[in-house]
């Protein structure tokens, strides 16, 4: 299966949400009520006070789900509020028909339990006054639900039946969006692990970021040491054929040393000033390769890509270079594990995804998730900081890194969305 190297929040605003939803099924199961009791069961209620609360209801809740559309943030009070609107509503309603006598009456519980999953004690505390007021009220000051003559006597047992339909729906409801709520929680609880997690991988490669400076200034003193030496060396030993292309080779690997050191003090400024190569897909891609090839002069790249992608202009940031180049000297190690040398690049176009996978002919992956751990490394020689530095370049555009085992080695895809990466 694929791994994936990747917001509901609970609170105010996840309870206005969930009372939004709560609020159209009490109108409805409202609107059934009333005319159900006036049209079949010809209960004198006034049906003209009780419709037009309905409808104010109505008219609040078109406001109220406009509100949720915008960006302002819920907060408690406003999140009371929307509890108020409904309990009073409620209390209206229940003032027509029997007060606190009504079955109906527990529906003043619902508010309270969603409020104790979504809101601090002291806001908890606020419902929970607003619905005792609103039944204290209701024992005092109501006005009888009439009975006609044929059902005076049947009373008792209207009143067991409205008790059970109104368990049923208290059940469904509390049942419904209470699991909302804690599904919201659980989403939270994974949103801010995966912060920890990323902030803690953030705080190690900024770690080894500082080390690798401080290597590289101090690491350019002997390499222009040797490089002063090495041509007096040569002279010194003009005769010897054999020392002086062991000299050629060492002089060689000294400039590729210093061209490394000078790139990474490049890109550094590059990340420092946030600006992005512009450039289109062959060019970036000619550069990776070049760069790979240089690397890697042993492995046998193939390169596939897209008719439709190859002249796509890029707004390349300059991490996105190196995460690729990870990936495909990953994948060449991994290739090298079993003798081999192939490694395929796949570039293509998903939808609004660009999608850059490289697959390796290697052993595969023992764990993907561990293969992600700053430090951890399934070579023998490896650093642990490859595939962690890829994760953290996707995670930086909004896109992912998803790896997955094959029968001749494994492939990773890095999936960024075109808009982080394209200048259309």
């Amino acid at each position: 299966m694929p791994q994936r190297y990747t917001k509901h929040r609970i609170g105010p605003f996840a309870l206005a949400r969930t009372l939004a939803w709560l609020r159209l099924c009490a109108i409805g199961g409202q609107c059934t009520a009333v005319l159900v009791c006036a049209l079949w069961l010809r209960l004198p209620i006034p049906l003209l006070p009780l419709l037009c609360c309905i409808g104010l209801l109505a008219v609040f809740a078109v406001l109220a789900a406009w509100r949720l559309g915008r960006t302002w943030p819920v907060s408690e009070s406003e999140a009371i509020a929307h509890i108020g609107v409904d309990t009073l509503e409620l209390g209206v309603l229940l003032y027509f028909t029997g007060g606190a006598s009504n079955p109906f009456i527990t529906l003043l519980v619902l508010p309270i339990a969603l409020a104790a999953a979504a809101l601090s004690i002291r806001a908890l505390l606020a419902v929970a006054v607003l619905a005792g007021s609103a039944y204290l009220l209701l024992l005092q000051r109501h006005l009888s639900l009439p009975m006609p003559d044929g059902l005076r006597d049947r009373g008792f047992e209207l009143h067991v039946v409205g008790m059970g339909v109104n368990f049923v729906i208290t059940a469904l409801l509390l049942g419904f969006f209470i699991n909302r709520l804690a599904h919201a929680l659980r989403m939270q609880q994974l949103a801010t692990q995966r912060v920890h997690e990323r902030a803690l991988r953030d705080e190690g490669i900024l770690a080894i970021a500082t080390q690798a400076a401080g290597a590289a200034h101090e690491l350019n003193t002997p390499l222009s040491t040797m490089r002063t030496l090495l041509p007096e060396l040569r002279r010194e030993h003009a005769g010897d054929a054999a020392l002086a292309e062991d000299l050629s080779l060492l002089e060689g690997q000294v400039d590729r040393c210093r061209d490394i050191l000078r790139e990474m003090v490049a890109f550094g400024q590059a990340q420092l000033s946030q600006e992005p190569e512009r450039l289109d897909m062959a060019q970036f891609l000619r550069g990776c390769t070049e760069r790979f090839q240089l690397l890697h002069p042993e492995a046998e790249l193939e390169l596939q890509v897209d008719e439709g992608v190859v002249r796509l202009p890029l707004r390349a940031p300059p991490g996105l270079r190196h995460a690729l180049l990870n990936l495909l000297n990953n994948a060449a190690d991994a290739s090298a594990q079993r003798d081999l040398r192939e490694v395929l690049l796949q570039v293509e176009r998903a939808g609004d995804w660009l999608q850059f996978m490289v697959i390796d002919r290697g052993p595969g992956f023992a764990s993907a998730e561990s293969s992600t751990r700053l430090g951890h490394s399934e070579k023998q020689d490896g650093l642990g900081i490859g595939l962690t530095l890829a994760v953290a370049t996707a995670e930086r555009l909004d896109g992912e890194l998803v790896a997955r085992n094959t029968d001749d080695g494994a492939v990773v895809c890095l999936r960024l969305p075109l808009s982080a990466v394209s200048r259309h």
